[in-house]
């Protein structure tokens, strides 16, 4: 079953805490390994000196790799954050962030995936993710 992306927003709906609700996350795109969602510039999210927290873009990654998995599986199941590494090359000043997760590894319990975080407009990575999930269902 091919996930569209009013299924990964519905997936964030009924399975994110609201704080995870509150970053405004929409899933922009579905296939069969990966995901892309949308991330809103608000100044709330922002660290000083104008900057999109980190907090915000790892919060990003994360979300996007379970709805990645989701998408790999066909649908959700429960699964939970084993290991995330991040890597900020860049500020995002004033800019949507275009968060894309690949899943390059999916097993019966564990998947891995490659995230890149990027401001609207310009294709080089503001920030790279690998995500390690233990799948739960």
């Amino acid at each position: 079953m091919t996930l569209q992306p009013a299924d990964g927003d519905k997936i964030l709906r009924d399975n994110f805490a609201p704080w995870v609700q509150d970053l405004g996350l929409l899933v922009e795109e579905l296939g069969e390994r990966h995901a892309v969602l949308r991330l809103p510039w608000s100044d709330r999210l922002a660290r000083e000196g104008g900057g999109m927290s980190g907090q915000a873009l790892m919060a990003a990654a994360d979300t996007a790799t379970v709805i990645a998995i989701s998408s790999a599986r066909g649908g959700f199941v429960p699964m939970t954050t084993v290991q995330q590494s991040t890597t900020f090359q860049r500020p995002i000043i004033g800019k949507d962030v275009l968060v894309e997760a690949h899943v390059t590894k999916l097993g019966r319990s564990l998947a891995f995936a490659s995230v890149t975080l990027t401001a609207d407009g310009d294709p080089s990575p503001a920030a790279q993710a690998a995500t390690v999930y233990a799948i739960l269902g």
